[in-house]
């Protein structure tokens, strides 16, 4: 008997979501998140399976993580299950989030910013350090502000 594993970004939930990511990054940024463009559910699985690290959260009071790709799993060393039920401040320890909140609040009023570097927090205990992050907007196709999301290729180890 085999059973068919379905992998997040074969998820329909998942495609759209990762629609809005890419359409958003585009609308805010002038720039692809992605090389080229692709049906809905290559380009989920291209997000999912890219070498730099994105991840998103809701609108939520106290905002849920509700995507991260397979890079951003890795160094929050987390299963999609339990990624995607995290409060987003949890990504950063205590003494942190005052600065992730601050740039996250000024990502809102610009829609988004570039250049962000801050320390984060695995699930482990590793402590890792961002570098040169992009912070933007999500929005839907009717420009609903969905929440926020970052995309970074650059990380380091922090002790």
């Amino acid at each position: 008997m085999s059973t068919n594993i379905i992998l997040p970004w074969q998820d329909p939930a998942v495609i759209r979501h990762s629609q809005h990511l890419c359409q958003s990054f585009a609308h805010w940024t002038g720039q692809n998140l992605l090389a080229s463009h692709h049906n809905p559910e290559t380009q989920a699985r291209y997000l999912y399976e890219a070498a730099f690290a994105v991840l998103s959260h809701g609108l939520e009071a106290d905002p849920i993580l509700n995507y991260g790709n397979q890079v951003a799993l890795n160094l929050w060393q987390m299963t999609w299950q339990a990624f995607t039920q995290m409060p987003s401040r949890l990504t950063a320890e205590p003494m942190e989030r005052t600065e992730r909140d601050r740039l996250l609040a000024m990502a809102a009023a610009q829609n988004y910013i570039s250049g962000y570097r801050g320390v984060r927090i695995a699930s482990t205990g590793a402590r890792f350090e961002i570098i040169d992050a992009m912070i933007w907007d999500l929005i839907d196709q009717r420009g609903q502000k969905l929440g926020q999301a970052a995309r970074f290729n650059r990380w380091q180890p922090y002790r």
